[in-house]
């Protein structure tokens, strides 16, 4: 079995491995704070000792030992009280605590909730308590696994968008792909038939007027199959003035629409709006944006198609007096797949999107929508200087 040839058994396994060393190194330093822990305890316990003999010693006896332990800085920090809990002495308290004595008493109630006080006796009945808190390099580690789970999340994160990321960049060959093959499919009957017109044309009993529309439909078979064509492939742009391609688009569809349909266009034309353009595709997201709001509206009601300009950018909206569109699914309606009809692909909405934002590098949006209303797309471009 091909391990790294199946995506997905690829992913469970680097998932695996990552969780299992986060646990390995997660067990390991719990084993080494552990260790620290009862090492530092052992060196309290030696403190105490020292303190105590000191204490207890008399004249004659030698105390270099506990004086040298007792000196020895062990970067811990401790509090020593007595029997009714009056602190005795301090060490390794910060400076700012130890001058307040309200301060100094609340350290200790946190010392006595960190490690259990070590109880020297020093004879007679008498007892103190050492009170004590984890050193320096203890505080550190005691956070090390909550980074190595940070640090194991992140990279799920990584692995999560690269994955996404492949599956995409699979989805957009394949989408361009079938766009190719398509194209070359409609290509062959699309030959044959620019034949027939010809034969068409010299025969006298056919009416010119059939000859001429039949050919305006030929023609816009050519242009689709060049959008099909285009998809996947290099684009070339032209300086083109969006309003008038904009009418174009919509003179050619509203000759070829129910008259159910009425077309309310108001499209600035006082100036000229020159973008970097491929007409080609932007008409073919035209007719996207036009055929869903029929669709929107069932097949009967008003389209309005109107232009905003400004200095550097030009709108072009395209609303509809249908069913709507609710305002948790404005970013839903342009991925592929997604679609409300029961015989929709769902493609055309993402195929507007990649033209207008991946290649035009403009914005497409759900301006705004009201359900049993209607919707109002915009597409946003960037005028040329």
């Amino acid at each position: 079995m091909n391990l790294f040839g199946n995506k997905d058994l690829a992913r469970l396994f680097i998932i695996f491995s990552s969780l299992t060393i986060v646990i390995l190194v997660s067990w390991n330093v719990f084993l080494f704070f552990d260790r620290i822990k009862k090492d530092e305890r052992q060196k309290m316990k030696v403190w105490a000792e020292a303190q105590k003999s000191l204490n207890t010693a008399n004249d004659n006896q030698d105390l270099d030992l506990e004086l040298f332990v007792m000196s020895h800085d062990i970067n811990i920090p401790m509090i020593n009280t007595d029997a009714d809990g009056n602190i005795l002495r301090h060490h390794n308290i910060k400076k700012f605590i130890s001058e307040d004595s309200i301060e100094l008493y609340n350290e200790l109630n946190t010392l006595k909730n960190t490690n259990k006080p070590i109880e020297v006796n020093m004879g007679e009945g008498n007892k103190q308590f050492i009170y004590y808190g984890n050193s320096d390099i203890l505080e550190k580690i005691k956070y090390y696994p909550a980074i190595l789970l940070l640090i194991f999340f992140l990279f799920l994160s990584l692995i999560y968008v690269f994955f996404k990321t492949s599956k995409t960049s699979e989805k957009n060959k394949l989408w361009a792909g079938m766009a190719k093959e398509t194209a070359h499919q409609i290509g062959t009957p699309l030959s044959s038939l620019v034949g027939w017109m010809e034969i068409l044309k010299s025969d006298p009993n056919v009416q010119d007027s059939y000859v001429v529309e039949m050919e305006k439909d030929v023609n816009r078979l050519h242009k689709i199959t060049d959008r099909f064509s285009k998809i996947g492939s290099e684009v070339e742009y032209e300086n083109l003035d969006i309003i008038k391609e904009t009418q174009l688009t919509v003179d050619y569809i509203m000759k070829r629409h129910s008259k159910l349909i009425t077309f309310d266009v108001n499209l600035d034309q006082s100036e000229e709006a020159i973008v970097s353009l491929n007409d080609v595709l932007y008409s073919w997201t035209l007719e996207n944006l036009i055929k869903n709001a029929v669709d929107a509206m069932r097949g009967k009601g008003k389209i309005t198609i109107e232009s905003k300009v400004t200095q550097q950018w030009v709108s072009i909206y395209i609303s509809d007096e249908g069913k709507g569109i609710e305002s948790n699914k404005f970013k839903q309606v342009f991925e592929a797949g997604y679609t409300s009809k029961k015989r929709g692909w769902g493609l055309g909405l993402s195929l507007a999107k990649r033209i207008i934002e991946d290649y035009h590098h403009g914005k497409i949006r759900v301006k705004h929508s009201e359900i049993n209303k209607g919707s109002c797309f915009e597409i946003r471009l960037k005028r040329v200087s």
